[in-house]
């Protein structure tokens, strides 16, 4: 045996009761789970487990990922919060097939939706491919994690249509097209297609996916069934009547074409209950037929921060402050906030949110004089001032020449309970994520840290094994991840050790380590002790990532 681990409490992926055992790693694979004799030790490397919960490792299916990979191939955090296997290019978003022509357009899509540096592709990416399977290749030279990409359906149509994938529905012949060119993706290595009928590009229009008739996505889901291949969508999340015939949508695709479909994200809070009610009683309709229509659910609620250097999804319903942020410079946004006339107007734009600005926290600032504040609501910090919050964002910024951050805490998931009923449901998939996206304005890390903490310590909506089966098993057979997601003999060695009672998120804080000099929010792990991909030590808490490149393509 190459490695063995000892005495761990194995959670094995299927639900089952947990229990006490070694297990046996040899030529990357599980071979052996039972007590191990000295004989059958030697020579082996040795992992103690004792304490410790042994599970399959998890598998996060809603990443943007995508760009990072070319220069770090471990996906950083994600491994160190349990995952050795992601889902990147969602959305209707991948980095491949791409023409040279569409390069740009693509990095103002991911900068627009995923909220990515344009300096991080300009700075950290070297543009040595076009098709999917040279992208594959490129990405395979350091890869530590497991990767179970996507092929994006607007970089499909943009290959095929050109700049007329912004403007119309295909032809019959453009559509065949794209299905050849689905085909040798999912050849390649792709796990499926992702579309979008929600997204916007950098100039506020519809993504490609968005112009596609129902002809064309009926034609892609038959070359889909035709592979056993699934379908991720981003669906009208923010409205129930939508939401509910897209699902129905799906579940027709699903039992025409013999494929799994998912939708994500469904996110669970005060203002939409009864729709989330609504929601999954049509998915549990639709499944007693035999269709598969997964909601994706996440586990933490969103924390969002922002300065106005920077364009913001949280400004995306007020139009003339999302306009000002995506296509103005400093100098303008610090002109229009000190013109009398437009701040008034911005003001009023904005007055109808207030308990949002009221909640929200200074968190950063670059001047002396505005750091006794930081830690404060601008609600109380205004107040000292004889302004209300929005007037003291605006003062602020000024103030900080845009350089002060803010932060949303905590938004949505505001019950507990209700969102472990929801976590619980036999129907739904623990996932949307977002990790790799979004760098600038909150962290999409420690989803899994968030599970065992809030929704099997604290409220116990969920136990041990449930969660693990929903992220490691559930999610390998819904996504067709094979030979990975319980711990059983011949299964290939994908393991995350952890501590059941210290696993969380941890703080937030920023990292300078994208390209560019840019910076990021993460949270590191708690709490998870090691990490084994494809039978090699990925990850320890003691001594860091060790970058051995033990990642395949699944």
């Amino acid at each position: 045996m190459d490695l063995i681990i000892k005495n761990g409490t194995i959670a094995d992926g299927t639900g089952a009761p947990r229990f006490v055992a070694d297990i046996g790693i040899t030529n990357h694979r599980i071979s052996h789970i039972g007590e191990l004799t000295e004989g059958a030790q030697q020579g082996a490397e040795e992992i103690d487990a004792t304490g410790k919960i042994v599970s399959p490792g998890f598998i996060d299916p809603h990443t943007h990922f995508d760009a990072q990979l070319l220069w770090d191939g471990a996906a950083k955090p994600a491994i160190e919060h349990g995952v050795t296997t992601i889902v990147p290019g969602n959305c209707s978003l991948s980095l491949a097939p791409l023409k040279a022509e569409h390069r740009m357009k693509l990095v103002g899509m991911f900068n627009q939706i995923e909220e990515m540096p344009h300096k991080a592709f300009s700075e950290g990416v070297t543009w040595d491919w076009e098709t999917f399977d040279e992208y594959i290749t490129r990405i395979q030279r350091d890869l530590t994690i497991n990767v179970a990409p996507l092929a994006g359906h607007s970089l499909l149509r943009l290959w095929v249509m050109g700049n007329d994938a912004m403007a119309r529905v295909a032809t019959l012949e453009e559509i065949n097209a794209m299905c050849k060119l689905l085909e040798q993706c999912i050849i390649a290595g792709a796990t499926g297609l992702s579309t979008s009928f929600v997204d916007m590009d950098e100039r506020l229009q519809p993504v490609p996916s968005r112009y596609a008739c129902t002809e064309e996505l009926d034609a892609l889901c038959s070359v889909l069934g035709q592979h056993q291949k699934i379908l991720q969508v981003v669906h009208e999340f923010y409205d129930t009547d939508l939401t509910l015939a897209r699902v129905d949508q799906l579940a027709d695709l699903s039992l025409k074409h013999n494929i799994t479909t998912t939708l994500s994200p469904l996110f669970l809070n005060a203002d939409n209950a009864r729709g989330v009610e609504q929601i999954m009683a049509r998915v549990d309709e639709q499944m007693a037929r035999g269709a598969r229509v997964w909601p994706q659910v996440q586990t933490r609620p969103i924390d969002i921060s922002f300065c106005f250097e920077v364009p913001s999804l949280l400004f995306m319903r007020l139009p003339t402050w999302y306009a000002l942020m995506r296509f103005s410079n400093k100098e303008q946004i610090i002109s229009a906030f000190e013109d009398p006339e437009r701040r008034a107007a911005l003001v009023s734009e904005a007055q109808s949110m207030m308990p949002l600005w009221s909640a929200l926290v200074l968190r950063r600032v670059e001047t002396a004089d505005n750091l006794p504040l930081v830690g404060m609501t601008l609600e109380a910090i205004g107040a000292a001032r004889g302004k209300n919050a929005l007037e003291t964002m605006i003062d602020l910024s000024l103030e900080e020449r845009l350089g002060a951050h803010f932060l949303a805490a905590n938004m949505g998931h505001n019950d507990d309970h209700a969102v472990g009923e929801l976590l619980r449901h036999p129907n739904v998939m623990i996932g949307a994520s977002d990790g790799g996206a979004h760098i600038l304005s909150f962290s999409t890390y420690g989803d899994t840290g968030y599970l065992f903490s809030k929704f099997v310590r604290d409220c116990n909506a969920l136990s041990l094994e449930l969660a693990i089966k929903k992220i490691t098993a559930d999610t390998a057979n819904i996504w067709g991840i094979k030979e990975r997601g319980e711990i059983k003999v011949g299964n290939i060695a994908d393991i995350t050790i952890f501590d059941p009672a210290n696993i969380d998120r941890g703080e937030e804080h920023y990292v300078q380590d994208v390209p560019g000099d840019g910076y990021r929010y993460v949270r590191d792990a708690l709490g998870v002790d090691q990490v084994l991909i494809h039978g090699k030590l990925a990850f320890s808490q003691s001594d860091g990532y060790t970058d051995t490149p033990c990642g395949q393509i699944v």
